[in-house]
């Protein structure tokens, strides 16, 4: 069984008898989000697991599935690897992966089979069903700050390892960061016989996914956590393609912080305003010199080490390097995605403001501790510097190799 059952038995004995003084502290708003995490989600695991089983009786053939240049786009949180993935998955002749609706309600391919008789009965009675979820994911994902969320949206498919119970996002919802395994130091810190048992988990759920689908696209996914997994996700998928995408540290950083921060705050009451900050800066320094170290080891055409900024000048420019450069054949919408990327990338501008200080660093603390970074990629020990209007693909200020590495 794949699932960690000793992990969340150890979180729930820490959330209701151990959690005092803690980010995960017992307050209002925390007895609420238990209340309802205990009543949903055990029978949400119970039933999804018994259509993975179900999936080996009525689809076996699923386990022959091939995952066939998949496509990760990988860096540190808020660093454009939505946009990047948002993107390209409207080319949906070539790619297809994981929505959120996909993840949490139907991983397996007999929930999926079983959820769209449903909504062809809900179709013949005129759709009420589906007009009631799509009122919901306005109103509650529609609320979500700081990064879009949606049912019916392309996300973050290191979610569908809370199946397992072995995700880093487990860290979301319990916060307790000295009990859970250091995800985020997957690699080097989480021993083989778990991380192939991880992976090989969401191995089979890509495989699923694909013969859910019909095969013959190619998958694609973005997951920053897996800046952590890139040595492990190669040897599962040894023909995958690898975007790793790096922005300046002193946006990413504290873009990151907050936006950990929000997360934290929706189901706990933390003790800080910033939470983990030291954890967090540990992190994403390994998240930026571990990946870069693998690829650098690992020389191939199949690897695009991505500055950011390049990505938002040249957005098209990038794309039809990425195409080329990957053999991925181009889909029938691919002009007029590129399109929207210009005009996307040309309207896009930052509401957010940070303060350094009051998250607990300075801007020469962040320069000093991603030293190699700033010296690799030549970033601005400013901060972000918008991109200019006239900045963007088919112009001169666009960059002749948009896959340079310094």
């Amino acid at each position: 069984m794949t699932y960690n059952f000793s992990l969340f038995w150890r979180m729930s004995v820490r959330s209701i008898f151990r959690s005092a003084n803690t980010h995960g502290a017992l307050t209002r708003k925390r007895i609420i989000f238990l209340l309802l995490f205990y009543t949903f989600w055990p029978p949400m695991v119970i039933f999804t697991w018994a259509c993975l089983l179900l999936d080996d009786v009525l689809f076996p053939a699923y386990r022959r599935q091939p995952v066939e240049r998949p496509l990760f786009i990988l860096g540190n949180f808020r660093s454009g690897s939505t946009f990047l993935h948002r993107l390209l998955a409207r080319d949906s002749t070539t790619f297809t992966g994981l929505r959120t609706w996909d993840i949490f309600l139907m991983p397996s391919i007999t929930q999926r089979r079983l959820f769209h008789a449903l909504g062809r009965v809900d179709a013949w009675l005129g759709g009420p069903v589906m007009r009631l979820l799509r009122r919901f994911d306005a109103r509650y994902f529609g609320a979500v700050r700081i990064h879009k969320i949606g049912l019916f949206e392309p996300e973050e498919d290191e979610m569908i390892l809370m199946y397992a119970w072995s995700s880093f996002f487990i860290g979301f919802l319990f916060p307790f960061l000295d009990e859970i395994p250091p995800y985020q130091f997957f690699d080097t810190e989480i021993p083989k016989a778990d991380r192939l048992r991880i992976m090989k988990f969401y191995r089979a759920c890509l495989q699923r996914h694909l013969y859910a689908t019909g095969g013959g696209r190619h998958f694609i996914a973005k997951n920053p956590v897996f800046s952590a997994k890139v040595g492990t996700l190669l040897e599962i998928f040894p023909d995958a393609r690898i975007v790793y995408l790096v922005r300046n540290p002193l946006d990413m950083l504290p873009s990151t912080i907050s936006w950990l921060s929000y997360a934290w705050h929706v189901s706990s009451d933390p003790q800080e305003k910033y939470p983990y900050r030291d954890d967090v800066l540990a992190w994403t320094q390994y998240w930026y010199d571990h990946p870069l170290d693998v690829l650098d080891q690992n020389p191939s055409p199949l690897h695009m080490i991505l500055n950011f900024e390049d990505l938002i000048r040249c957005p098209d420019a990038i794309i039809r390097e990425l195409y080329t450069r990957f053999s991925y054949p181009s889909g029938r919408d691919l002009e007029l995605i590129l399109r929207d990327a210009v005009v996307e990338t040309r309207s896009h501008e930052s509401t957010h403001v940070y303060n350094y200080e009051e998250m607990g660093f300075s801007r020469e603390q962040i320069v000093r501790e991603f030293a190699g970074i700033f010296e690799r990629f030549g970033f601005d020990q400013r901060g972000e510097v918008p991109v200019e209007q006239g900045a963007v693909a088919g112009k001169k200020k666009c960059i002749e190799d948009p896959t340079r590495t310094s």
